[in-house]
């Protein structure tokens, strides 16, 4: 056989294994999306019909009465959901506490002395154990708590598939990469809202969860003292709220106008340039740039903006959720059971 013949032998030869080997690769890379997807399919509207058939009931009942004793509390729970399912999915890693042996979400940058709400959820979860021990997961009371919040300040309800188990694992680190925060420009705003797979339509009408909640004043010092697209009554406003130096903790409506409800105030005010952080008034930082146009729909049809939320909120509660024989259903919200 001549050293010609050899050649082209052996490239044929790695030609073919090349072949086969990305054939496995995709093949493979299918097997996975398979099981996301059909993990996804196992979740059911009717999931705790017969196993506890009380369950929502309760979750709802116990959040609408914990948002009408502190209306704030409705923004805590539907943060604390976004949290929860920005880093890992929706799987109620958020809610683990740290222990000798594991680090949970807690302490990250967005989150430390920031998120609550985690009392209303362990109440929800001691009362369903008792109803039903270790049916319920920890995710799918968070994933109904935050809808139930939403829809006691005023929000459009929407629907929430069920059937998701709870993660034995956290990731500080995602927390702190992946959360977007008051600081962002808009093409960062993008790209973080991209990296879970929504569009840029999508980012805007879940930044209108800002219509309810508060937030500290260190982290919109800087726009009311230092930007120029902004109100200045507005600003005088706030920075009588907020000092120069000082205050840091002291907290202020993102809706300065109906901070309590659950409407389109909040694209209204980004309309006056009144948003109160940096990334709300990225939103509509001139009347041209890509967003500005959704913004002033928002702005001027209440039920638009509520339907197109509850359209979003959905997809996002279908982020990675565990499902079979993932992960476990926690008796203790904050710890995983023990083995």
């Amino acid at each position: 056989m001549s050293k010609t013949t050899n050649i082209t032998i052996n490239i044929f030869y790695f030609a073919t294994m090349a072949l086969c080997s990305s054939f496995w690769v995709l093949l493979i890379t299918y097997m996975v999306i398979g099981i996301r997807t059909n993990s996804a399919s196992d979740l059911s509207a009717t999931f705790y019909d017969k196993s506890c058939p009380k369950a929502l009931r309760t979750i709802r009942k116990t959040v609408e009465d914990a948002v009408s004793k502190e209306n704030r509390m409705g923004a805590s729970l539907l943060r604390l959901h976004f949290h929860d399912c920005f880093v890992l999915g929706c799987d109620a890693s958020v809610l683990l506490d740290d222990t000798a042996n594991f680090t949970g979400e807690k302490k990250a940058f967005p989150n430390a002395n920031s998120l609550r709400g985690f009392e209303v959820i362990d109440n929800i979860k001691n009362q369903l154990e008792k109803m039903c021990p270790k049916v319920v997961s920890c995710a799918d009371i968070l994933t109904l708590a935050a809808r139930d919040a939403v829809a006691a300040l005023g929000g459009q309800r929407w629907n929430v598939l069920l059937g998701r188990r709870d993660s034995t694992t956290a990731s500080l680190d995602i927390s702190n990469s992946d959360l977007p925060g008051p600081s962002l420009d808009l093409d960062a705003l993008i790209t973080a809202f991209a990296k879970k797979n929504f569009t840029t339509a999508e980012m805007v009408t879940l930044s209108g969860a800002h219509t309810i909640g508060e937030i500290r004043c260190r982290f919109f010092r800087s726009r009311i003292y230092n930007e120029t697209n902004i109100d200045p009554k507005f600003a005088a406003t706030m920075q009588a709220l907020c000092p120069f130096e000082g205050g840091d903790d002291d907290f202020s409506p993102f809706d300065s106008t109906t901070p309590n409800n659950f409407d389109n105030a909040f694209y209204a005010n980004l309309v006056k340039n009144k948003g109160l952080v940096h990334s709300d008034q990225q939103l509509f930082a001139n009347a041209t740039s890509i967003t500005s146009s959704q913004v002033r729909r928002y702005s001027r049809n209440m039920g638009v903006f509520k339907k197109d939320f509850a359209d979003a909120m959905f997809k996002m509660t279908m982020l990675s959720p565990l499902t079979g024989n993932d992960g476990q259903i926690r008796t203790n919200c904050r710890f995983v059971n023990a083995p």
